[in-house]
């Protein structure tokens, strides 16, 4: 079939016409060094190679010359993930050929090709590697992994110092790739929940060495180059973490029912002006405030004036009790600040307790700064606790809403946290601000954090198992909306779950709805307190078994959103006991084939 002067790509070639047109564009205004660069990406592509070694993503022709560099990732909510992109460009831009590696997808026995390797871990629930790095860090941690001498390394880890185990699989990887013979060219830098400042001052620091050891070649082609297509002009202001969007709210309701045990707030906050958007399986970080009950609390406990002035950052005199209203923490307590605190007031069996990790995580349990100052009373002043409260961080929520369906909007469900522990009354810091201090009209910060691990199917025909007990419902309520508004032809599966129909049922009407119009193809219910025995999700689950085998042996994609600590475990073996009785499977293929799912991203978790 004849072509045009200049169609470059056959009319008769495997793509779409508009792809070729693409195609054609593209390859007709590359220069000599993008149709190099090109060439040798498609050459890796064509030999299939993956891993550590030259594939895909490693730098083909134009980058040769350039010094290698391996950023390698574990990510469960996609903060590892995010920092490794933005490390890959960082380190392109000085003349690395960088490329990023998931776990998920690395094989051990590349490891020692690897001349330059940097290393973004996250610690998940007690210590444990995220879901989808799980068998690599079993097999980097086994008597089988090879020697590493010549592999310069550094690791950066993320997590949460109010766990017990903080920053436990960075420490893990940043000791093994030692032991293992790997040169440290930086020390390890653990980071807590707020992130950028360690991460950039890590990311410049080994870049700085990396430079120093391998020279890279400045102005190399950069890795994942070629051609790319114009950025968009920036909005006059930027929002992110950094700079959070102040959202009106325009709405909250409760959800449940007079007569519930629970408070389920559904909030609908406006994006008007704000240049942001979001996709479903994504999540809104929320600024919260302390209430104002808690402010006054601790500062009589302290007995500290809150008027008093004090420095913070570039403001030379601040009332410290508006510092207590967004700054600062005072529900969340670590082995860090006790210790801190403990020395400082010399609370010598304090820092005993603090000493012990087991024991302090059994003594912190439901306690605050409020009750340690009861326990252990303090001379400190106001200028003392700035230096050691930790920062009150924002909470992310899962989005409950498609933005097709809410133009400008997005939605949350919130369930409002309340509990009587030590004698007094506890409330949850965010869940609360958002139940009774965020009044409708006015604003609080918000930011979008991006999750690749939960998303929809590519192909809307592919069949989805959603399992959403509580508020693990909110996603699951903008994956729907998304499906329906776009058209998509897969099948949609629901199990939900609460304590009692008649109060719990969350957004009821809406699931009935999608019922009846055939936009959720099935639905099971598990009210755990309507009937003598409790029923929980994973039992629907169990009951449904032969059938949900039969879905995931087409494809489905599965969905687990809720409590990690127990909902989302007794799912997970569930999940694996159905493929194992259905699916006709010894118990360690089962394992392996949940395992594969997870890599694969078919079985998606949001879970906290």
């Amino acid at each position: 079939m004849s072509n045009t002067p200049n169609q470059i790509v056959p009319s008769d070639a495997p793509f779409a016409p508009e792809q070729i047109a693409a195609l054609n564009a593209l390859l007709g205004s590359a220069n000599a060094q993008q149709a190099a660069w090109l060439k040798g990406f498609f050459a890796g592509l064509a030999a299939g190679e993956r891993g550590f070694g030259q594939g895909a993503a490693a730098a083909p022709a134009a980058a040769a010359s350039s010094a290698p560099l391996t950023i390698l990732f574990g990510s469960e909510s996609g903060n590892a993930e995010g920092l490794a992109d933005r490390l890959k460009e960082s380190a392109s831009e000085i003349g690395f050929a960088a490329k990023v590696v998931d776990m998920a997808e690395a094989k051990l026995t590349d490891l020692p090709k690897v001349e330059n390797l940097l290393v973004l871990v996250s610690t998940w629930g007690e210590g444990e590697p995220p879901s989808r790095a799980e068998d690599f860090y079993d097999a980097f941690m086994g008597e089988n992994a090879p020697k590493l001498e010549g592999v310069n390394f550094s690791v950066l880890g993320l997590g949460d110092s109010s766990y017990t185990y903080f920053n436990q699989m960075g420490k893990d990887f940043d000791k093994r790739l030692e032991a293992l013979g790997a040169t440290r060219i930086h020390d390890f830098v653990p980071c807590d929940v707020e992130f950028e400042a360690e991460y950039t001052s890590w990311a410049n620091a080994v870049l700085e060495k990396l430079k120093e050891i391998a020279k890279p070649v400045a102005g190399a082609a950069p890795v994942g180059g070629g051609v790319a297509p114009a950025a968009p002009a920036a909005p006059a202001v930027s929002y992110g973490k950094a700079n959070p969007f102040p959202a009106p709210l325009l709405k909250k309701i409760n959800l449940n029912g007079t007569g519930s045990a629970k408070e389920t707030i559904h909030a609908e906050i406006s994006l008007e002006g704000s240049g942001l958007s979001y996709e479903p399986g994504d999540a809104l970080g929320v600024v919260p405030q302390n209430s104002p009950d808690l402010i006054e609390e601790f500062l009589k406990t302290a007995r500290i004036d809150g008027r008093e002035n004090v420095a913070f950052k570039e403001e030379l005199s601040v009332p410290f009790q508006d510092l207590l209203r967004s700054t600062f923490d005072l529900r969340t307590l670590n082995t860090t600040i006790l210790k801190q605190y403990a020395k400082q007031c010399d609370h010598k069996k304090l820092l005993e307790l603090a000493e012990d990790r087991e024991k302090a995580k059994e003594w912190t349990w439901g306690r605050d700064l409020v009750d340690v100052l009861k326990e252990y009373p303090s001379s400190l002043r106001a200028g003392d606790w700035v230096r050691l409260l930790r920062p009150l961080s924002p909470r992310l929520y899962s989005i409950a809403s498609s933005i097709k369906a809410h133009p400008n909007e997005v939605h949350l469900t919130v369930g409002a946290v309340r509990y009587e522990s030590f004698g007094r009354m506890k409330k949850g810091v965010c869940s609360t601000f958002i139940a009774d201090i965020w009044e409708e009209g006015e604003t609080a910060g918000v930011y979008f954090h991006h999750n690749k691990n939960f998303k929809l199917p590519q192909d809307p025909s592919t069949p989805i198992i959603m399992v959403g007990p509580g508020t693990g419902i909110a996603p699951f309520r903008a994956f729907v909306e998304e499906r329906a508004a776009t058209g998509a032809t897969g099948e949609n599966w629901l199990f939900f779950g609460d304590q009692r129909y008649t109060y719990d049922f969350l957004y009821q009407t809406e699931w009935q709805d999608y019922l009846k119009k055939g936009v959720l193809t099935k639905m099971d219910l598990a009210f755990s307190r309507d009937q003598p025995e409790k029923i929980y999700v994973q039992d629907r689950m169990r009951e449904n078994g032969k059938e949900l085998w039969a879905w995931l042996d087409k494809g489905a994609y599965f969905y687990v959103c809720g409590d990690a600590s127990r909902m989302a475990k007794d799912v997970n073996q569930a999940l694996i006991d159905i493929v194992a009785e259905h699916g006709n499977k010894p118990v360690d293929e089962a394992e392996a084939y949940v395992k594969q799912m997870t890599k694969e991203r078919r079985y998606g978790r949001d879970v906290y």
